[in-house]
């Protein structure tokens, strides 16, 4: 099989990128990257040898790349995003021209070329859980940050061309995911990488917020499962269960690291913070079978100890805008 994957440079696309040419070693995967923030070519050291796998730098909004690259693939999977909530609201316009009108290039190419497409969006179209059930693929869609907001268009996008055009297509929604190689900005990388600096935590507001988590391994194999047994134009919500106030992460990531909770600094909430991010998978564990394999706190541990082996790796990446307790404030336009 010929796989495209759109932002394949980036911590889940590149996750995708290992897992499944160690699954499938006779596939070819090509990787469309722009390598923008986030974008890193060293997390795929261990296969840039490999025969079976091509690096393309370029944006996914070319459409004549793009149309170039999906005449030649099976199946295509769009990793590629803008993707840090706190800096849409500092800047939404880099969210709305990559996600929103890369998406659309992507789509129309598949429309064209009659191919499948994989588009992987996030739960936090779905808005705030606080004081609700947890929210299946039928709930309503409600936004609200200009991240959410420019992937929550996409989705709509997709869906209109399966229902419009008929394209072979799957959107999957999955929750906050975690590992090695995920860029700084993020909390949990954030937050290690402060400790080991020795540097205060940042909490926002009380800390209280809760996001549900899963380890990045068990998203990109439900990811792969459902290219070969999802339903076209099915919505597949993907986590792992794990709901965990911010607070208790990073106390638990103090605690392995054996620093004192006295390093957490409590700073004003970013705008428009949503208490609670809940879903509920049923539907691909009843129908494709996929299950998350990965139990939180070993893969905590086991996260934690690859950025204390792999400090080569991050300490290029960091900035005081990397590690900027309230990065919303930073004037990027």
């Amino acid at each position: 099989m010929n796989v495209l994957v759109c932002g394949g440079a980036g911590f889940i696309g590149s996750a995708f990128i290992k897992n499944y040419l160690k699954n499938n070693p006779d596939s070819k995967i090509t990787n469309l990257d722009v390598l923008t923030i986030g974008s890193n070519l060293e997390n795929l050291t261990e296969i840039v040898d490999n025969s079976n796998y091509k690096f393309i730098q370029d944006d996914i909004r070319n459409e004549s790349v793009v149309d170039t690259l999906v005449k030649d693939t099976d199946v295509i999977i769009n990793f590629a995003a803008e993707s840090h909530v706190d800096r849409s609201i500092a800047n939404p316009k880099p969210f709305l021209e990559t996600n929103i009108l890369g998406t659309y290039s992507i789509l129309e190419a598949t429309r064209k070329y009659d191919k499948q497409f994989i588009h992987v969006s996030t739960d936090e179209i779905y808005g705030d859980a606080h004081g609700k059930s947890s929210f299946d693929e039928n709930s309503q869609i409600n936004p609200s940050n200009p991240y959410a907001a420019t992937k929550a268009a996409a989705d709509h996008l997709v869906s209109s061309y399966h229902r419009t055009y008929g394209i072979n297509c799957i959107t999957t929604r999955c929750t906050n995911n975690f590992g090695p190689n995920q860029f700084p900005e993020k909390l949990i990388p954030k937050t290690i990488i402060r400790c080991i600096k020795n540097l205060k935590i940042p909490l926002y507001g009380d800390g209280m917020q809760i996001r549900s988590w899963i380890y990045v391994n068990d998203h990109v194999q439900a990811i792969e499962d459902l290219i070969s047994k999802g339903k076209s134009g099915e919505v597949y919500n993907i986590t792992a269960y794990e709901e965990i106030t911010n607070k208790t992460i990073v106390e638990k990531i103090l605690d392995i690291l054996e620093k004192p909770h006295s390093m957490i600094e409590y700073v004003g909430d970013r705008p428009g913070h949503d208490k609670r991010y809940s879903i509920d998978c049923s539907k691909i564990e009843n129908q494709i079978g996929w299950k998350p394999q990965y139990n939180f706190d070993d893969a905590l541990k086991q996260t934690v100890t690859w950025y204390l082996e792999n400090q080569s790796w991050w300490e290029p990446l960091i900035d005081d805008d990397a590690l900027h307790p309230q990065p919303w404030t930073i004037n990027s336009k």
